[in-house]
């Protein structure tokens, strides 16, 4: 998708992502690397006092980062930060969403965060992406 004019106020569509399974949890661990048991062992997570296992960070902040390449090409982020806000759990939906916050110099500078379909937000960040 390209937006012709972008200006501040503009929403990306937001991009809702299947509810996080066990299996996605294992695949990521494998993709990335990141095989720490409290993502994938029910038994860690329990141990450490929660009630189930949780969705790597990361994972969220990927699904971030495919909303901004469904909207430019990878090419044109020049910058891209988050803070982790909450945990995602097993099960949990994520919704990605972005809005833009100013256009200058052909820069646009965009607020984006993850929340849960209950609206809790675990995931706030900004990008700054090139529009042309």
């Amino acid at each position: 998708m390209t937006v012709r004019q972008p200006e501040a106020g503009t929403e990306l569509p937001a991009l809702k992502v299947p509810p996080i399974s066990r299996t996605t949890l294992a695949l990521f661990a494998g993709a990335s690397g990141d095989h720490n048991p409290i993502h994938i062992d029910t038994d860690v997570a329990g141990s450490a006092g929660l009630d189930d296992v949780f969705a790597h960070g990361m994972l969220s902040m990927a699904y971030l980062g495919r909303l901004l390449t469904d909207w430019v090409p990878q090419e044109r982020i020049r910058s891209y930060q988050v803070r982790f806000a909450a945990i995602t759990p097993v099960h949990g939906r994520p919704i990605c969403t972005a809005r833009i916050v100013s256009v200058q110099d052909g820069l646009a500078t965009l607020a984006l965060s993850v929340a849960l379909d209950d609206g809790t937000l675990t995931l706030v960040g900004d990008a700054v992406v090139a529009l042309d």
